[in-house]
């Protein structure tokens, strides 16, 4: 049974996992706290994919302040320490050599090398672990690295801004801006944690964006991925400037491939489905790059397309007070329904306000 103590623990360490919220990729979040005695001797967390993981951080600080209170301390981490060698050696050996008696997760690792493999190398050599404490924050936390490593798939979230009836553009595409200035810095740390940013041809031929993130420190740019059935993009398209594109493609219809690439796009052939992009093999490829969150921010086609395919994880909606009428663009390109039990339906996530815009995050309720 977890204590009120061992919650403050674990928070301050979930806490210092969202220090990576923008930069570890392809690797999860991880905070680590040590305690000896009631007091926190040492604190760390992974910061960048290739560097130092939370543990390790957390002994190194503790040997420069504390270094006799190591032995005998009790270690509280947001996911279950790694057991083999990757960029960096195993933390679970770190752990063990360190002395520490307890160590407390809150999460066993999805990834298959590992998958408790850690508790059993630190049970070993008498360690007592536990885990399953504030579990639901660090899945949050790490919906993504989960979702890759169980699924082959990132977690995709669908970004929609619409106004109050549902409408993101007017029918001749205009959209800028259907929601206020709050809500759009809102959305740039929305891009910032995510390793992809998805969009269509559609999106790109009609607003030319750069789908980059803007005003944030040290935030990495994601990947950018267009899909492009018949490679219709132009090689002046701003969202190749500065390379980091990926264009998915069925058929190059207009010869353009080696002008897109030399533009800095990085084309990937994508086997057809029906004609178009097969979205599936799209999102297990992005895995396979280690991308473990996507972000969609597309029109009605292609959000309507993941949606049909079951493709979507989570929605986040802003809704501006505005109303825009019956022939403005709507959210999701899909089939006339024909009947009420036919409808998708969501479960909400939490609700805010950002200015007079309203946040919504909700996410599909599977169907049995």
């Amino acid at each position: 049974m977890f204590t009120k103590v061992d919650h403050e623990y674990m928070s301050l360490a979930l806490r210092l996992a969202e220090q990576g919220l923008y930069s570890t990729s392809p690797n999860p979040r991880v905070g680590c706290v040590l305690v000896n005695n009631g007091q926190i001797v040492g604190q760390g967390a992974h910061l960048k994919a290739g560097e130092p993981h939370a543990e390790i951080m957390a002994l190194r600080d503790a040997e420069t302040h504390f270094p006799n209170l190591i032995q005998g301390a009790e270690a509280y981490i947001t996911l279950e320490p790694c057991s083999h060698f990757g960029r960096t050696p195993p933390c679970a050996d770190a752990l063990i050599k360190s002395g520490v008696k307890r160590v407390i997760a809150a999460m066993q690792d999805p990834n298959p090398q590992v998958a408790g493999n850690g508790f059993a190398r630190l049970d070993a050599a008498g360690i007592k672990t536990e885990h399953g404490l504030m579990e639901s924050q660090a899945r949050e936390l790490n919906a993504g690295f989960i979702s890759r490593m169980t699924k082959n798939k990132p977690f995709v979230r669908i970004k929609i801004a619409a106004s109050l009836d549902g409408k993101t553009a007017l029918s001749n595409r205009e959209s800028k801006w259907i929601t206020s200035e709050s809500a759009r810095k809102d959305v740039q740390h929305w891009r910032a944690r995510s390793c992809a940013i998805l969009t269509g041809i559609g999106t790109v031929l009609a607003d030319d964006p750069q789908m980059s993130v803007r005003n944030l420190a040290h935030a990495r740019q994601p990947l950018r991925v267009v899909v492009d059935s018949q490679l219709r993009i132009s090689p002046q398209a701003k969202i190749l400037e500065g390379g980091n594109t990926l264009v998915a493609y069925v058929k190059d219809t207009e010869n353009k491939a080696e002008a897109i690439t030399n533009a800095g796009g990085d084309l990937i052939n994508i086997q057809s489905d029906h004609g178009k992009v097969c979205l599936k093999q799209l999102l297990s490829h992005l895995a396979e790059r280690g991308i473990n969150e996507v972000m969609v921010e597309a029109g009605e086609v292609l959000n309507g397309a993941l949606l049909a395919l079951n493709l979507v994880d989570e929605f986040i909606f802003y809704y501006a007070p505005i109303l825009l009428g019956t022939d403005a663009r709507g959210m999701f390109a899909i089939p006339v329904l024909q009947s009420i039990s036919e409808r998708k339906q969501l479960s909400l996530i939490d609700v805010r306000q950002f200015g007079q815009d309203i946040r919504i995050r909700a996410k599909p309720i599977t169907q049995p």
